[in-house]
């Protein structure tokens, strides 16, 4: 079965939904959508740093992007506001990236692969990879949902509750990290953040509880990697993008059953 490139490349992509279907429910309730963008670009800085110390790429992109989320987290509210902040980092974190990749000599490099995605040459070690990052993100925040979700609504209820919420921000970001790193290869650094934000902002119009709306958006995801997958293979498009496209017309529709629904009150 795992000879079939579609079938690895589907495989890649539930994974990556799965992944990415918590944690974008709390990028959404937080408003951290730029805070998320940051991480994925500081991705291509990993890429050029696990390039030119012959490492893992998902262990360079790993380290680079948990370094970033951090450091963000460290000084928002310091200085800068925090959307200056990560306007900052986010873009010079890409554009080192991009400058470090020109001076690997004798290294053949896609770029577009890895601002993209190149999910149809996703491999066997590659599903390993993705699936155990994925079940890794799932669980850290199956054992801290209800802190977690504490913290998320009211810091001072988490303050009562002897929750610490700036630790419960390191477990997001921990797991914002982890997601940057197996999503590379499969929608790309400038695509990782509409897959965090687009299938949890759908799955809020018919959710009722948030572990609702986790479920849900891990549904759309996987529908939307499924579905994209094949209009690529048929339409001859980028996977990726599609993909994503897949996801922004889902959030479409039920933005409007979520509207009439509304209005029907």
């Amino acid at each position: 079965m795992f000879d079939d490139f579609m079938t690895r490349a589907t495989l890649a992509g539930i994974g990556v939904a799965f992944a990415a279907a918590p944690l974008g429910c709390f990028v959404v309730w937080r408003r951290m959508a730029y805070f998320g963008d940051a991480t994925a670009h500081a991705a291509i800085l990993g890429v050029a740093l696990s390039l030119a110390l012959e490492m893992s790429i998902f262990a360079g992109t790993m380290a680079v992007a948990l370094v970033m989320a951090v450091t963000v987290t460290l000084l928002a509210g310091r200085d800068y506001a925090m959307d200056t902040l990560l306007g900052v980092m986010a873009h010079a974190a890409l554009a080192f990236g991009l400058v470090a990749v020109s001076f690997l000599s004798g290294i053949r490099i896609d770029l577009m692969a890895y601002l993209f995605g190149d999910i149809l040459a996703v491999s066997r070690s590659d599903l390993l990879v993705i699936w155990g990052g994925a079940a890794l993100v799932v669980a850290l925040i199956a054992w801290r949902w209800s802190a977690l979700l504490t913290a998320t609504l009211n810091e001072e209820l988490a303050y009562a509750g002897g929750m610490d919420p700036k630790r419960e921000q390191l477990v997001l970001t921990l797991c914002l990290a982890i997601t940057v790193a197996v999503a590379i290869k499969v929608v790309g650094v400038l695509l990782i953040a509409a897959m965090l934000i687009i299938p949890a902002a759908a799955a809020r119009n018919l959710a009722q509880t948030p572990e609702a709306m986790a479920f849900i958006a891990a549904g759309i995801g996987g529908v939307s990697a499924t579905v994209g997958l094949r209009s690529a293979y048929l339409l001859d498009t980028p996977a990726g993008p599609s993909i994503v496209c897949v996801a922004a017309v889902i959030f479409a529709l039920l933005s409007l059953v979520g509207w009439r629904r509304r209005s029907a009150r």
